[in-house]
This record gives C-alpha cells, structure tokens and sequence, in this order.
C-alpha cells in the first residue's frame, strides 16, 4: 500500500477505522473480479486501486 495514496484517502474518509473498513470491502471486491472504477497503465495492487478510488471520488460509505 502506498503511503501518499493512504494520505490523500485520509483527507476523504478522516476516520482511520471507516477508511480501512472501506479499503477492505473494496480490496475483496477487485480481488472476486470486480472492475476498478479508475484506469491506471500501470499494474497496481488493490489495496492500491481502492485507495485512488477513494481519492477519486468514485467511491462513497454510509455510517
């Protein structure tokens, strides 16, 4: 996991036990075949993917 992704997630999800919740759903998800919401040209992993998800925008959570 990359930690200047991890930073950039935590301006979006502030509360470190929802952003590993979400991380985590979406990590299992990608893993099961889902299709990532961003393109990269690079091969990333999907903890990786989820984050720049988050970063995006393309991912929500409901407490």
């Amino acid at each position: 996991m990359r930690d200047d992704y991890l930073k950039e997630a935590q301006k979006k999800i502030p509360d470190a036990n929802v952003l590993v919740n979400v991380v985590a759903r979406r990590t299992t998800q990608l893993r099961h075949g889902a299709t990532p919401l961003i393109e990269s040209l690079e091969v990333q992993a999907p903890e990786d993917i989820a984050l720049r998800e988050i970063i995006d925008g393309k991912l929500s959570y409901e407490l």
